[in-house]
């Protein structure tokens, strides 16, 4: 409880910032220009995140986590702090000062792989398996509340603030975390020789990096068939062929294959897939139902996310309770995604006629079945392999969740987009459709205002009809999350001190 503080601020510094400055873009992108770059600034965050999250889990495991996590910090600092400055005169003014922030938020990225990982595995390392569900529980609930202040904390930068601040916010909080880390944390120092899998390290992070890329520019930037997609595919399939034949002869590989082997292990790395790419590309929807088909401003559309958020802040302190008093965790990851089907279910019921109030109970439905499953999934992967693999098992769930994230929101914004055009064309014709949907980034209340209501209804009803076939689809891939839960292996938690168990071998620096 003295270290739970500096881990938890630290989380809060991932978690809030890309909702902070999410709301800041417009902002920036009216001082600095560069609107056809607008999405990197995103992207170039969360590619960074995802390349260095099973490296950071690695180097955990080799040399220490306590060091390595106040690195991760250091050097999500120093990118915030360049983040702020981009476009400045520092750096010659605002020219240039796009490409700036987006290499500046690159360089964040890649402290905050090692944020979110580095507290997963601190836990671990600090707590026994059998109490792990209640702080894992208290971790769920700081996210949760992080998720909803990001939009309130942003938007009052936004309107009182410089956008700069977006960043700056970050140096206090994280100079506390820092503080408290190294007043409070004592973990032993490791001093293994053995050399970092710097091969598949690399490899690795082209593969990711061509994944994400696919994702990001797939249907958007370029067609699916262009030469530019085809190569990534390529260059994604390539690497990741010579990372699997790497890692089966590096010594200390960066992700170890042999854990495939442990079912539990693969189950939960699939259910992480699963989850990240129905709830994380579906919920980014959520917000654009809101604002236009019921016209809630920006601010409010993130309160109004509070049902979905609270209802799964309460379910995962009540699961962590449960895990720590029974020691069973299987049902729930089982309860879980029956939950999160029957919330993407509901919410593909939606209309242009479904009130906000009715809106609130789908999403807390969802949060339901997302309370159930976000951290009980960390707590089987980090049981079911050794201790000196703990890192890397966090480092994986959230590997797999962002990568699935990540294809589930290209996946269904190809989805949306095709559905919103055959419903236009449907209500309008084709000539009149393609050039609504042309315009479709002024989808806001105050261009929807200027028409005419027959115009407005239609696009709305053609809106709302898309958005419900996103979540249809979602619904394909949360039914199986309860289908492989269900051959999960209920492994006993153990109950006594990691390190200090009488019943267990000492624990030797080279197996951490």
């Amino acid at each position: 409880m003295v270290v739970l503080p500096g881990l938890m601020l630290a989380m809060v510094l991932a978690m809030l910032d890309n909702m902070i400055v999410s709301t800041a873009l417009p902002r920036i992108v009216g001082e600095l220009g560069g609107l056809s770059h607008l999405s990197w600034v995103v992207t170039a965050y969360v590619l960074g995140t995802t390349v260095s999250t099973p490296i950071w889990g690695k180097i955990g495991d080799l040399y220490g986590r306590k060091t390595i996590f106040l690195v991760s910090i250091v050097i999500f600092m120093i990118g915030s702090a360049l983040c702020g400055m981009a476009g400045s005169s520092l750096f010659g003014g605002v020219d240039g000062g796009m490409a700036e922030l987006i290499a500046f938020r690159a360089v964040q990225g890649l402290g905050a792989g090692g944020l979110m990982v580095n507290v997963m595995a601190i836990i671990g390392d600090l707590v026994p398996p059998r109490e792990r569900g209640q702080y894992q529980g208290i971790m769920a609930g700081i996210m949760s509340l992080a998720m909803i202040a990001g939009p309130l904390v942003g938007g009052f930068i936004t309107d009182h603030l410089d956008w700069r601040w977006a960043f700056y916010v970050n140096l206090p909080v994280g100079a506390v975390a820092l503080v408290l880390i190294v007043a409070n944390l004592h973990l032993p120092k490791l001093h293994n020789k053995v050399r970092i899998d710097w091969a598949g390290a690399i490899l690795l992070s082209i593969s990711i990096t061509a994944m994400v890329l696919i994702t990001t520019w797939g249907g958007n930037e370029y067609a699916w068939g262009s030469w530019q997609i085809l190569g990534l595919a390529a260059t994604a399939v390539l690497t990741l062929v010579a990372f699997v034949l790497v890692e089966r002869k590096a010594d200390e590989p960066i992700m170890p294959l042999q854990l495939f082997r442990i079912r539990n292990f693969t189950l939960i790395s699939a259910i992480g897939f699963l989850l990240g790419f129905a709830m994380f590309g579906a919920i980014n929807f959520l917000p654009l139902f809101q604002q236009t088909v019921q016209g809630a401003s920006a601010t409010n559309s993130g309160l109004l996310l509070l049902p979905m958020m609270g209802a799964a802040m309460v379910v995962s302190l009540v699961v962590g309770k449960a895990i720590t008093s029974t020691g069973k965790y299987k049902i729930y990851p089982v309860i879980g995604g029956v939950g999160m089907a029957a919330g993407m279910w509901l919410l593909s019921t939606m209309d242009a006629g479904t009130p906000t109030w009715l809106t609130g109970v789908y999403i807390a439905v969802l949060g339901l079945g997302m309370g159930f499953l976000m951290q009980t999934t960390l707590l089987i992967a980090q049981n079911s392999v050794e201790q000196r693999d703990l890192g890397v098992s966090s480092s994986a769930t959230t590997f797999f969740r962002s990568i699935g994230g990540s294809f589930g929101v290209s996946l269904f914004g190809a989805v949306f987009n095709s559905t919103f055009q055959s419903e236009l064309t449907a209500r309008f014709g084709a000539r009149a459709a393609e050039g609504i949907a042309a315009g479709g980034g002024r989808m806001d209340p105050a261009s929807l205002a200027q028409l005419s209501s027959a115009q407005r209804t239609g696009i709305l009803e053609s809106l709302a009809m898309s958005i419900s076939g996103v979540f249809w689809w979602a619904i394909a891939f949360a039914v199986v999350v309860p289908v492989l839960a269900a051959f999960i292996k209920e492994i006993p938690l153990r109950g006594g001190p990691v390190a200090a168990s009488p019943k267990e071998e000492p624990v030797t620096p080279a197996a951490g």
